[in-house]
């Protein structure tokens, strides 16, 4: 992905591109996450065309203010079977195309939350060179971000590590305006995402009326396999049948399936049937994602009898934190009969959890499984209880049939191999720094500590000790592991400032028998002070009374010191120099020797120190001004331009307001120039 901020012509590119011509919502299956291609590590993904649309904002690690976006994506899906590292491959048909990704680690979360929990991001490339790219031993970084071609920043990430038993999003974005596809190959990784299972019937069962029969199988199989006759399987049994369709459940918006419903020729009579897997009529069985077949002659039995209720039959692994429960039953259940409050169940164990909502993912007004949602994760491990009761619809829950299932029936299952990072913090406020000491209590087997302060401090210790002088908010994450789960959390901590700062205001030069105000400049969180004037007076006041030096017939220098303190035992000293003139009568020189000697080489008023709003002038013999000035400090050398003036009188003019006095002065005479 190309930075959009690196010149003029490149944002009018990305505002054009942006254009709803070339930036439309994504309908393909495929580019959704919900509707992600499934994908096996021994296979290449062949992607031989892009559709382009895609407008969605992504969360990301960079911090460039790029808008990063889901630009002609498509999806894929996995799960990791052995952990491990991750390698894969993208190639571009067209080698100049620009291809960028982000790879997700969405167990347990809705698919939709890559657009908004940066948290499940873990590892991407959005670098704005063409060619190849993916994840090799060749990267240099987990996170490469948006880029100017020229900077050659690696199209290639190290590859990240997988986590057996995590479920993975992996986004291809196609930066690049055009239809041109790309292969996607899984290599040079030690994780493992093919999964080990062969594909078996797992059940099976027919409807209440016997025109139809659903199965379940133990893996998602290609939606692409199924025929769509019911060829698949024949059904063997006490009276003659058979199959004339068959429909995968989920097909219509996904790519795979692991239940089929097959309508029958006939209607079933009472007996016991067998369904038996075999080749159809587009010359195969079942076949998985990983390209494996359904067995042949695989049967599964099943008993029709009069309808009896429907039982639950289990609840989805559930693995890490989960905010979310998947119950599952042996035959569809009405849609109707769930309660959405998810007041049909409740749930016993180590921690209080309480269900927030359930729905059904409803086809035909029934659902073989029910999606439970908590009011927050479980981050407690334990065996747990879900129970069944009457919910605020008056009734449990009831099947396809219209058998109602008995209130108090109940599942275990349970939490393992939970972490959570919730962690202690104290602050030890100190005169110049804060120091934050941060304590995890490594709970279930932590190994991992990844500390982030958003003042740019961080450590991978367990319990780190951090020391600042930037004092005020400061946020800190905690991202914990312990190699099989993960978990994040953050606090808000003040950093009190306790630092002082010393300031005295006082002129830096007086004249003998001034009275002199002395002031405190300290910064505000002073409460005692302690002054020195320099002159044998002191003072414990914020400003001390007026005080004077006396003269010493020389110019004289005195220290004016002052000490500060808090509250907290905190202090700061300053010391200050004055000096005091023994006289500050203003007058001009009646001559000066320019010859640098170190001795009357400029010419200036004496000793100025009152005089405010002053300017003094200097004429040559022809009445031109060759000097002036309004600070009484700067001295004429003799020169004009550098160049130096002849011996000889110049007539010089002085005005300024006396300070103590108020009044208007003007001072006119000559000098001599002398060589």
């Amino acid at each position: 992905m190309k930075n959009p901020i690196k010149s003029i012509i490149l944002i009018c590119l990305l505002i054009f591109e942006a254009l709803p011509s070339s930036g439309q919502f994504c309908t393909t299956l495929g580019q959704n996450p919900t509707t992600a291609f499934p994908v096996c590590g021994k296979t290449v993904f062949q992607q031989n065309s892009v559709a382009i649309c895609g407008t969605r904002t992504l969360p990301t690690l960079c911090n460039d203010n790029t808008p990063y976006t889901d630009k002609n994506p498509y999806w894929y899906k996995f799960t990791c079977y052995t952990a491990g590292k991750l390698g894969f491959l993208i190639t571009p048909t067209d080698l100049t195309d620009d291809y960028d990704w982000q790879l997700f680690d969405v167990t347990g979360v809705d698919e939709m939350d890559v657009y908004t929990n940066k948290n499940l991001i873990i590892s991407a490339n959005w670098s704005g060179s063409s060619g190849t790219t993916g994840a090799s031993s060749g990267g240099k970084n987990p996170f490469e971000c948006s880029s100017d071609p020229a900077w050659n920043i690696p199209t290639f990430s190290t590859m990240p590590d997988l986590i057996a038993g995590h479920n993975y999003l992996l986004m291809v974005s196609h930066y690049t305006n055009t239809q041109s596809g790309y292969t996607l190959s899984f290599q040079g990784g030690s994780a493992s995402i093919i999964n080990p299972l062969a594909p078996t019937i797992q059940n099976a069962y027919a409807v209440c009326d016997g025109t139809e029969m659903v199965i379940t199988l133990n893996k998602k199989m290609k939606c692409s396999s199924l025929a769509a006759d019911g060829s698949d399987f024949s059904v063997a049994g006490p009276f003659a049948n058979a199959f004339n369709a068959a429909i995968g459940k989920g097909c219509a918006v996904s790519f795979d399936f692991d239940t089929v419903m097959l309508k029958l020729n006939n209607v079933l009579s009472p007996g016991l049937y067998s369904v038996i897997a075999k080749n159809g009529i587009d010359g195969n069985t079942l076949i998985d994602n990983c390209d494996n077949q359904l067995a042949l002659g695989l049967k599964k039995d099943l008993l029709f009898t009069a309808s009896v209720p429907t039982p639950m039959d289990s609840i989805s692994p559930v693995i890490c934190i989960q905010d979310s429960l998947h119950l599952i039953f042996s035959k569809p259940m009405s849609c109707a009969s769930i309660a959405p409050d998810g007041s049909d169940f409740s749930i016993t164990g180590p921690s209080n959890v309480q269900i927030k909502s359930a729905t059904g993912l409803c086809n035909n007004g029934i659902s073989s499984t029910i999606h439970l949602v908590l009011q927050k994760p479980i981050k407690t491990n334990g065996i747990y209880t879900l129970k069944l009761g009457i919910g605020t619809d008056g009734n449990s829950l009831i099947d396809e049939c219209g058998q109602i299932t008995a209130a108090g029936s109940s599942l275990n299952f349970s939490i393992q191999n939970v972490v959570t990072a919730d962690f202690n913090a104290t602050i030890k406020a100190g005169c110049k720094k804060d120091t934050i000491l941060l304590s995890h209590n490594g709970n279930n087997a932590a190994n991992s500590w990844k500390w982030q302060l958003d003042n740019g401090l961080s450590s991978n210790l367990q319990n780190p000790l951090f020391t600042t002088n930037l004092f005020g908010k400061t946020n800190i994450l905690l991202e914990t592991s312990n190699g099989i789960c993960k978990d994040s959390t953050s606090m808000e901590l003040d950093l009190p400032d306790w630092t002082l700062k010393a300031g005295i205001n006082i002129p830096d030069t007086v004249c003998s028998k001034d009275t002199v105000q002395i002031l405190d400049a300290s910064t505000a969180n002073a409460i005692t002070w302690k002054w020195d004037l320099g002159n044998g007076q002191s003072s414990t006041l914020q400003n001390p009374p007026s005080t004077s030096y006396l003269p010493s017939g020389r110019q004289t220098q005195f220290f004016v010191r002052l000490q500060i303190s808090n509250g907290f035992n905190c202090t700061d000293t300053i010391s200050k120099r004055i000096f005091v003139l023994p006289n500050c009568y203003i007058d001009i020189p009646s001559g000066f020797t320019p010859n640098g000697d170190g001795l009357n080489d400029f010419l200036y008023p004496l000793n100025a120190f009152k005089a405010v709003d002053l300017i003094f002038r200097i004429y040559n013999r022809f009445g031109q001004v060759i000097f002036e000035t309004r600070d009484w400090k700067k001295k004429w050398d003799g020169r004009i331009n550098g160049m130096l003036q002849p011996s000889g009188t110049y007539v010089y003019l002085l005005e300024y307001t006396h300070k103590d006095t108020g009044k208007r002065q003007v001072l006119k005479g000559t000098t001599v120039l002398i060589r």
